[in-house]
């Protein structure tokens, strides 16, 4: 059952979603060659803690750090390192945080220093899916209608949806129902409702969309044919007339 939420239960959404806004201000002055995604991730979790929040990816099925930092061909789940950004790979910040009961999550995808014409239009398209697909939640609408116009978004630019990470609910915990992919048929799915809080994550691969997960970590997620992949997603909630974005 995909849960509603009350006045209360969204107020305590947005001051989530606000307080991931500040952490996102931090981030994005790091993302330059040479600092070590380790270093990023310190920062992050340093913030994160400053605003009275948690960071709870720390700890998640042994997932050892606060944020997902992903870089080119990695579409998600990467492991923060003491390896380095270089000028022209594109790199994705993925963090939650859960503050008094309730958590938020977003992603955004970098340019490190300047990066090539194919790679800035990978992000600027991942992003178009992610707005293209949250005009079309609202109370009475159905999660395929979102589903089916992000991957039209992808797929008619040339790029691959990846299938094998998907968006979710979010509330009281990091991952509810319903689970969102990045493709689908319009009209089918489960009925939106208005008070119903959604992560939705384009993942959107330069390539094809098939991915492979790191044997040693059983994390890192990377695309099979080796191209970049870009990531954006924020946390929405569903009212009667479209969709708040809760963590802009």
């Amino acid at each position: 059952m995909i849960p509603v939420r009350n006045k209360s239960e969204i107020e305590k959404m947005r001051r989530a979603g606000k307080a991931l806004v500040e952490v996102f201000k931090v981030v994005e002055p790091l993302i330059r060659p040479g600092i070590s995604t380790l270093e990023i991730n310190a920062e992050i979790e340093k913030k994160i803690l400053s605003l009275g929040a948690t960071a709870p990816c720390k700890g998640y099925h042994g997932y050892p750090a606060a944020a997902c930092i992903s870089i080119d061909d990695v579409v998600v789940h990467g492991i923060p390192s003491l390896r380095t950004l270089v000028e022209g790979e594109i790199v994705s910040v993925d963090i939650v945080l859960k503050l008094d009961g309730y958590h938020a999550d977003a992603t955004r995808t970098y340019p490190v220093g300047k990066i090539s014409p194919a790679k800035q239009r990978l992000i600027d398209v991942t992003r178009r899916c992610f707005y293209n697909g949250v005009e079309k939640i609202r109370a009475g609408a159905r999660l395929g209608d979102l589903q089916h116009a992000i991957q039209m978004t992808a797929e008619l630019a040339g790029y691959g949806v990846v299938r094998a990470m998907t968006g979710h609910g979010i509330g009281r915990e990091m991952h509810e129902e319903p689970t969102i992919e990045n493709y689908g048929r319009p009209g089918t799915g489960p009925i939106l409702r208005e008070g119903m809080c959604l992560a939705v994550e384009p993942m959107i691969a330069m390539g094809g969309w098939e991915v492979s997960i790191d044997k040693r970590d059983g994390w890192t997620c990377r695309t099979l044919d080796g191209l970049p992949a870009a990531h954006y997603e924020n946390t929405v909630l569903v009212t009667a007339k479209g969709a708040e974005i809760l963590t802009e």
